[in-house]
């Protein structure tokens, strides 16, 4: 049930219905907590989304905490090196770039590249998306997260 929702959440927001998706996200964040507990990775997964979809609508304020909880969470349980680590320490340092903190962002991208290169590989589809959105933040502009 709770993949079931947060899918379509995910579906809302693919839609671009924020109104609808952003609140079913909440929900759901709140329902795999209680019965999953916070370390749980579909739990980590639906912050993740969550914060997303802030970002989506603008809200950084909710976003850029809700991804460094996530972040937090993700190298204490999956550790430094797990592929989902990385994408929050992708989408983290996007969202530092989106708020224009690019004296954050910079330097977690460029860790992140480190990291995607020794454990996913030069060509690794998370590495490129990685390596794009330094150069990006490098030249001031912005790409996709």
């Amino acid at each position: 049930t709770l993949t079931s929702r947060n899918n379509l959440a995910c579906t809302y927001e693919t839609a671009g219905d924020l109104e609808r998706a952003i609140p079913l996200y909440e929900q759901t964040l709140q329902e795999r907590v209680r019965v999953l507990g916070e370390d749980h990775p579909d739990t980590l997964t639906s912050r993740n989304n969550l914060a997303y979809a802030y970002e989506t609508a603008g809200d950084l304020e909710r976003a850029i905490p809700l991804y460094e909880q996530t972040l937090q969470e993700r190298v204490r349980v999956l550790g430094e090196d797990h592929p989902s680590t990385l994408a929050s320490r992708n989408n983290l340092a996007y969202a530092y770039q989106s708020a224009g903190d690019l004296e954050r962002a910079i330097p977690l991208f460029e860790r992140t590249v480190d990291d995607a290169v020794r454990v996913l590989g030069k060509e690794h589809p998370t590495t490129r998306t990685v390596q794009t959105n330094l150069a990006h933040a490098r030249s001031g502009s912005r790409t996709s997260g």
